[in-house]
């Protein structure tokens, strides 16, 4: 990502932090609708794990351009979704709800821009999250 790319997404992150609850609510809304199956994944009040996923969303957001520094934090979240359930194929899902998310509370500068930003951005934290499951799933898979 490009530093252009990484202003794009914060500058839109900010609109999203301003209404948190709704923004969440908007993520999970989506996720559910398109897979259901995840919905037992979360023992949480959802409220709350709303909240902890903007918090996440927000270290993700602030360290895109320190990668390298993000990345051991990525591997223990990673190592974390694959102790809760998640599978490979729920990150194009969670794609598809945080592109909704942003579309629709990332404030009115939202435009193609901007949201090819965030494309990029989940993309590439995807390809990193997904990897490290495998290599955690790997580790954990009887000799």
């Amino acid at each position: 990502m490009d530093t252009d790319q990484i202003d794009l997404v914060r500058d839109s992150f900010i609109q999203i932090v301003l209404d948190t609850d709704a923004a969440a609510r908007s993520f999970y809304g989506r996720l559910f609708e398109l897979a259901p199956e995840t919905r037992p994944l979360f023992r949480t009040d959802m409220v709350e794990q709303g909240r902890h996923l903007i918090e996440a969303l927000g270290r993700i957001v602030t360290g895109l351009s320190r990668l390298d520094v993000m990345l051991p934090g990525l591997c223990k979240l990673a190592e974390r979704h694959v102790d809760y359930g998640v599978e490979d194929h729920h990150y194009a899902v969670a794609g598809d709800a945080l592109m909704r998310m942003v579309t629709v509370h990332g404030g009115p500068a939202i435009d193609s821009a901007t949201m090819e930003a965030w494309k990029t951005a989940y993309a590439l934290i995807a390809e990193v999250m997904i990897a490290a499951s495998n290599d955690y799933r790997g580790l954990r898979a009887p000799d």
